[in-house]
């Protein structure tokens, strides 16, 4: 590991980091720790005594929403959710993977994590273990945190792919109305001409659907290499604009995430977020 910003700087994990993105993710996050080494334990209804269970409140306060006392009150007058039932019960217990809600909004006990991956090829981006090397043996060792990637890139697109456990932020990438801005290199097959150019800046009409960017632009007067800016979590609007052009993508880059870039970030490596770069993520 090297040092960046004051910021770990990793690179994937030996022998591509399933093992340990594998022990990473049976994890404990909220610091308790789990009793399996003292012999198991009979199974018990939902208020016995589970290794991998926790009390409600406990949860609710390890996530920063309030003190446990106050988690009680909460949970009394029907605030909190799990796994989409409403629970009243005092010393109620859950699971670490249990969907549990506050007021509407999914909440964790894990500690936030921001990890930024600069991808190379021939990774699948998924949390699947059976689809071969993917996205998340190379962030295995950043963070006890489970974290997710936020949309996609192709196995054999390159460039910035942004994993969290956060859901505000998760959120703010996924919403319809705002969106967070990607920019990418791309390389065509062949020249774009600049009417077709136009054509995609100004918006165009595929099989009845409006699709729009925010940017378009050749990079160095290359007309077969294009800079376009999109808020599509995915990349498949950019196969669907230059198929319908007859043109075939020969490498997908992303280059920059609102205000993240790749800069000291070599191919294959990852980093963690400054608190300065998060705050701005919240602030979109």
């Amino acid at each position: 590991m090297s040092k960046q910003g004051g910021q770990r700087q990793g690179k994937s994990a030996p022998n591509g980091g399933r093992k340990a993105y594998k022990n990473n993710s049976g994890k404990d996050n909220t610091g308790i720790n789990n009793a399996n080494s003292k012999g198991k334990k009979a199974a018990q209804p939902k208020k016995g005594a589970i290794s991998d269970e926790i009390r409600l409140n406990k949860y609710i306060a390890n996530s920063g929403v309030c003190s446990r006392r106050d988690a009680d009150v909460h949970i009394a007058t029907g605030l909190v959710s799990v796994n989409g039932k409403v629970v009243v019960e005092m010393g109620y217990k859950v699971k670490i993977d249990d969907e549990v809600r506050y007021d509407g909004a999914r909440i964790t006990p894990e500690k936030k994590a921001y990890v930024l991956l600069n991808k190379p090829k021939g990774f699948a981006t998924t949390t699947s273990e059976h689809k071969g090397r993917t996205v998340m043996d190379l962030v295995a060792n950043a963070t006890p945190s489970r974290i997710k990637p936020i949309g996609r890139l192709g196995r054999n697109s390159t460039g910035l792919l942004l994993f969290t456990n956060d859901a505000k932020v998760v959120s703010r990438f996924t919403s319809s109305n705002k969106g967070v801005e990607r920019l990418f290199h791309l390389e065509l097959d062949s020249n774009l001409k600049l009417d077709d150019l136009k054509k995609i800046r100004d918006g165009i009409r595929i099989e009845g659907k409006l699709i729009t960017v925010e940017e378009i632009d050749y990079v160095n007067d290359k007309k077969n290499e294009i800079g376009i800016k999109i808020k599509n979590t995915g990349n498949t609007v950019l196969h669907t604009i230059f198929d319908y052009f007859k043109h075939e993508l020969v490498r997908i880059d992303c280059v920059q995430i609102a205000h993240l870039t790749k800069k000291d970030i070599p191919r294959g490596n990852w980093k963690i977020l400054t608190e300065q770069e998060v705050q701005m993520l919240m602030m979109m």
